[in-house]
């Protein structure tokens, strides 16, 4: 327990250690990945606060122009009452820049991230969605419309105690609304999570939200995530927000 408790205490502190302003170029369209890594020297803390009083801190470390590496950490009921439960383990996160975006092609991007989303199960050995595991996403960038990119790839999650081992399909988009908000929307069809032991009821995971740039290395977002309400004996709909914060080393 105090080993997990440090891990936490680490990567919170670590988030707001440093205090020099830095970009907004991050790699998430909600929780699926996007094929964009931090500046090098850049550093992405984000804390994530989800249902039942539950807290993930992240922090994603740019090495080089191709190569990011990051670690997540969290739990429920850090806020509110009753026994705080932790998750197992720290999650880690891997990204490599294959290809940089070119005029007409994608960026493409392959990692592996071991954190899931939602809370995590000691029976089932797993997270209430599954997480990535092994990916590949390609994401596109355009002005059309005053700014839109669309993002999709495929992952081989690791979390498959259910028996269920097929690969995923993702999809992303955001648009630019003007400099301060983005609209974000992402569907995870979730087809590693629909066999008879599955937590997902197969109707994947629909999520929305709006990203607000508070400042330039700040920014919060607010999202609504499972509006298909997919899952057997799971919460339905579920409303979060997301703190941004990046600087430089």
């Amino acid at each position: 327990m105090k080993i997990k408790l440090c891990c936490a205490l680490l990567i919170l502190v670590s988030a707001a250690a440093f205090c020099q302003p830095g970009s907004l170029n991050l790699g998430y369209v909600i929780d699926t990945p996007a094929a964009n890594l931090p500046d090098r020297g850049e550093i992405q803390s984000s804390l994530s606060m989800y249902t039942n009083g539950g807290l993930l801190g992240s922090i994603l470390i740019g090495l080089s122009p191709r190569f990011a590496l990051g670690v997540s950490y969290g739990g429920e009921n850090i806020i509110g009452t009753g026994d705080v439960n932790l998750n197992p383990q720290p999650a880690v996160e891997i990204r490599y820049l294959l290809f940089t975006e070119q005029n007409l092609f994608p960026a493409i991007q392959i990692g592996f991230n071991s954190q899931g989303q939602g809370p995590y199960s000691d029976d089932l050995k797993r997270y209430a969605v599954k997480s990535p595991g092994i990916y590949a996403v390609a994401s596109k960038n355009t002005s059309f419309l005053g700014g839109l990119g669309i993002h999709g790839g495929i992952n081989l999650s690791m979390e498959n105690s259910d028996g269920d081992k097929d690969p995923n399909i993702f999809f992303g988009c955001h648009k630019h609304l003007n400099k301060d908000l983005v609209l974000l929307a992402e569907y995870n069809t979730a087809v590693n999570d629909n066999d008879d032991n599955a937590v997902g009821s197969g109707k994947g995971y629909l999520n929305c939200g709006v990203r607000w740039v508070f400042a330039q290395q700040l920014f919060i977002e607010f999202d609504i995530k499972n509006i298909l309400e997919n899952g057997n004996n799971i919460a339905g709909i579920s409303r979060e927000v997301k703190l941004y914060y990046t600087t430089h080393f």
